[in-house]
């Protein structure tokens, strides 16, 4: 029998009418019917977690709605070459990129359907049930329309479409009634079943509960009632795009389907791992006994039911085992979907990752149970690789950072809020919990609040500094609803007693110390003790101090190091295993870091410098002087240099001012002991109250305001009293001004060891694009990028050290990497050629 060729095949395969995606072999196309069924399902799986699966069904089924248009079906099959040039149909792709709109006939008809329904039943509504419905409609129109944009404005603002201009726009721009026409009836009639009379009353039922449970118990003000209603179309907006972009991923690589979790963690097993764990280790001194007894605490409170809880611990407590002894232990007990640790740096998680490896883990299983999301690589305006390669999320055990975890909550566009869902139905782990960005305070606190209070989600907030957020100055703009019996520890106050091991001793002095008295103390430190880590505010004075003290020969016998977020997570994680090595073995090393080693890092110096800074960052600090207890004591001797740029540093500096405060009333006294810190927080949160709603400027937003009012009731929009929509949030607006941190970075792959070959591999496989290998790549070089901020960037933008990966037509993907030149072996990345690998100033 003949061989059929391309064209052969071509022309033997039945015609699918509507294309929603085309086949990269121009045969095995992916219909609309088969997407919108695909992500109705998923989708409707989504919101099942929040009692809302029919309304997520529904608009999974109508997102790609106006795709059933012949302009629409005219622009994909030119793009896909299913049209030939010279056809009088044929369009030019290119220019027509983003222009041919099939998002908002879905949500028209949607919109158009249930206002129906709820007029024939407003009557059988009372007032808040009512209000509730609107909203609902609203959430899911709303959904549908922005599924490419990222949520929409609900009202007007200075840029990009609202809602109210969206669902009004004429039939010719949308295509509405041809759609209406030439859906499959296999859709058309699912989305009827669903849009029945009873549906707009089980859409408002859960958010009736939800606002009751809040009013009777909290009292809460209408600011965190219009946040919880925003947070809840944010989780229906996240099922649609998670399920947009799994459908869209899985028909590119179906084998895809088979990887993703589909059935509940053996919870059970993994209790039995960690408890065998437990049950291996000896008890070697004091210190070990105390670490058991917290362990066993929190086994024994992980019965509780779901909550929001503090886990106030000294450091050197073992907070990250007895941690994820209750959230194992409680996930199981409440049948939960995940566990999630959102730690403050990537710099520890890999340590944490590798910790929880060796207790969970072994050779015989089959798939991973952790997944490390250390930053995004992949660009923020999503191209159709970047959809196939992004993260949701997906594994029982996730470990990310703050940073993650607040752009999945409150940034714009698409790449972060896919995740969002996947909140839901989890213990959520803080590790350091102090270290929240002062601005997103209140929005983090409704937003836990939401999340325990409707998406079944239990959040632990761990930490020996912990920060008074159920006692905000402003509590009808949010606070956490933090009950004191949630504390996880019985007595916190004779737990630091037990474990204390370091005095903090404040050697300021008012004309600060210089660089050379630094450097001296440093070294006289080393001789002494052997072992001193020291602890900078700046990247600036960290390279200084590690190129003044390698100067001297008193160092020949010692190793000095230098680390801070300048170098990518493996070269980090490189120099803290030898550091670790060298302390064990009891071999002279002295350190300088940053900050980034306050937070968790397991690492035990004999003596510890620290430059002023918050009180809540000194004991961190503190934290890694005679952790394990090998000495009687320890001493923390915090100073102050001489010049230091900080004005910039907001938190630092008034961190400074508060510790300050604390130095001079509380002379001679423990200064680590949990009544002082809750008195540096009172302090440090008075000073700071007005910054705790994110506030923006006129030149942000073109208005003095913040997110939290954007996000809420929106009092300041000029359009407000003159909308008659429900819910008027200006979600994209939001979005656009949100940063998790001050200054918006971005990130870069770079040539650290496997770093070179990775971005050899990248360059190959993005010209000839496999999805498989080029998630694998991505996912790997997360451990090899480091994130630069704006003016770093362009420095090194000018010296054409930035490349930014292209495909096989010349255009870029958003994903870039870093001229070998510019990465120094002591310093990382770095604004001057550095192949002598010798300090050239950062």
């Amino acid at each position: 029998m003949k061989d059929l060729s391309p064209s052969d095949l071509k022309r033997n395969q039945p015609v699918i009418k509507h294309i929603a995606h085309p086949a990269k072999d121009g045969i095995n196309h992916q219909s609309v019917k088969a997407h919108l069924l695909e992500v109705g399902k998923l989708s409707g799986n989504f919101a099942k977690k929040i009692n809302q699966q029919k309304a997520g069904e529904l608009i999974g089924l109508l997102h790609d709605f106006g795709k059933y248009s012949q302009a629409f079906q005219v622009y994909i099959k030119s793009a896909a070459g299913l049209i030939d040039s010279g056809d009088q149909e044929y369009v030019d792709a290119k220019a027509l990129k983003g222009k041919v709109d099939h998002s908002t006939a879905g949500g028209q008809y949607l919109n158009d359907q249930l206002l129906s329904v709820f007029q024939r039943q407003y009557s059988e509504f009372a007032t808040i049930e009512a209000e509730l419905a609107f909203i609902m409609i609203q959430t899911l129109a709303q959904s549908i329309v922005s599924h490419h944009s990222g949520l929409i404005d609900s009202l007007p603002e200075q840029q990009g479409k609202c809602f109210g201009e969206r669902i009004t726009k004429s039939d010719k721009d949308t295509h509405l009634s041809e759609c209406v026409e030439q859906v499959d009836s296999e859709v058309l009639e699912k989305v009827k079943k669903l849009i029945a009379p009873e549906l707009i009353k089980e859409m408002v039922e859960p958010l009736i509960k939800l606002m009751q449970s809040q009013q009777n118990d909290f009292d809460i003000s209408d600011l965190s009632k219009y946040f919880y209603l925003g947070l809840h179309s944010k989780f229906m907006f996240s099922c649609l795009i998670d399920a947009d972009r799994i459908s869209s991923a899985d028909f590119e690589l179906p084998e895809n389907a088979l990887l993703r979790t589909t059935n509940k963690p053996d919870w059970e097993l993994v209790c039995h791992r960690i408890e065998k764990f437990v049950e291996s280790l000896s008890v070697r001194n004091p210190i070990d006994e105390i670490r058991k007894k917290i362990s066993n605490n929190c086994k024994k409170r992980a019965d509780d039911p779901q909550g929001i809880f503090s886990l106030t611990v000294p450091t050197g407590g073992g907070k990250t085992y007895s941690s994820l002894r209750y959230a194992v232990q409680h996930a199981k007990k409440h049948q939960l979907d995940r566990i999630i640790y959102i730690i403050p740096y990537t710099s520890i998680i890999d340590q944490n990752a590798q910790a929880i490896r060796e207790v969970i883990e072994t050779e015989d299983d089959n798939d991973s149970w952790i997944f490390e999301h250390h930053s995004n690589i992949e660009p923020e305006q999503q191209t159709w690789r970047s959809k196939l390669v992004s993260e949701n999320w997906d594994a029982p055990i996730v470990l990310t950072t703050m940073v993650q975890f607040l752009e999945t909550l409150f940034s714009g566009g698409t790449r972060g809020i896919r995740r969002l869902h996947q909140l839901a139905n989890s213990v959520l782990v803080f590790d350091e919990i102090q270290t929240l960005p002062i601005n997103c305070t209140h929005l983090f606190c409704n937003s836990i609040n939401f999340l325990n209070a409707h998406c079944n989600t239990t959040a632990v907030l761990c930490t020996a500094t912990q920060p008074l957020l159920n006692q905000l100055k402003h509590p009808e703009k949010g606070q956490l609803q933090l009950l004191t019996e949630n504390e996880l520890m019985p007595n916190v106050v004779e737990l630091f007693q037990d474990l204390k091991r370091v005095e903090v001793l404040d050697n300021t002095k008012a004309e600060g110390w210089s660089l050379d008295e630094i450097t001296q103390l440093a070294l006289e430190e080393l001789e002494v003790k052997q072992s001193c880590l020291i602890i900078v505010n700046t990247k600036k004075w960290a390279q200084e101090l590690y190129v003044s003290i390698t100067g001297f020969e008193a160092v020949n016998n010692s190793k000095v190091f230098h680390l801070s977020t300048s170098q990518c997570p493996a070269h980090r994680k490189k120099l803290l295993n030898e550091i670790r090595g060298r302390l064990d073995q009891g071999l002279p090393t002295l350190c300088i870091s940053t900050a980034l080693i306050e937070a968790g890092v397991d690492v035990d110096f004999n003596s510890v410098i620290r430059f002023v800074a918050g009180l809540d960052s000194i004991a961190q600090a503190a934290g890694r002087c005679n952790r394990n207890g090998r000495l009687d004591t320890a001493k923390v001797m915090v100073i102050n240099p001489d010049q230091e740029h900080i004005d910039l540093l907001v938190d630092i500096k008034q961190g400074i001012n508060s510790t300050k405060r604390i130095f001079n009333e509380f002379k001679g006294q423990d200064l680590l002991k949990p009544e002082i810190m809750k008195q540096y927080f009172e302090y440090y949160f008075f000073e700071r109250a007005k910054e705790m709603d994110y506030p923006l400027t006129d030149k942000k937003v073109g208005k003095g305001d913040s997110i939290l009012n954007l996000l809420s009731v929106n009092a300041l929009n000029r359009y407000k009293n003159a909308s008659p929509l429900k819910l008027q949030q200006s979600f994209m607006t939001a979005g656009k001004a949100f940063k998790a941190i001050d200054a918006p970075t971005k990130s870069l792959i770079v040539p650290f060891q496997e770093g070179q070959n990775l971005i050899t591999e990248l360059c190959l496989a993005s010209k000839q694009f496999d999805a498989k290998n080029y998630f694998e790549l991505v996912k790997k070089a997360q451990k090899y990028s480091v994130n630069l901020f704006p003016y770093i960037w362009q420095k090194l933008e000018e010296q054409n050290a930035i490349i930014e990966l292209k495909n096989e037509q010349g255009e870029g993907d958003g994903v870039f990497y870093l001229n070998e030149r510019f990465y120094s072996d002591e310093f990382g990345v770095d604004t001057e050629v550095c192949a002598s690998q010798q300090y050239l100033g950062c």
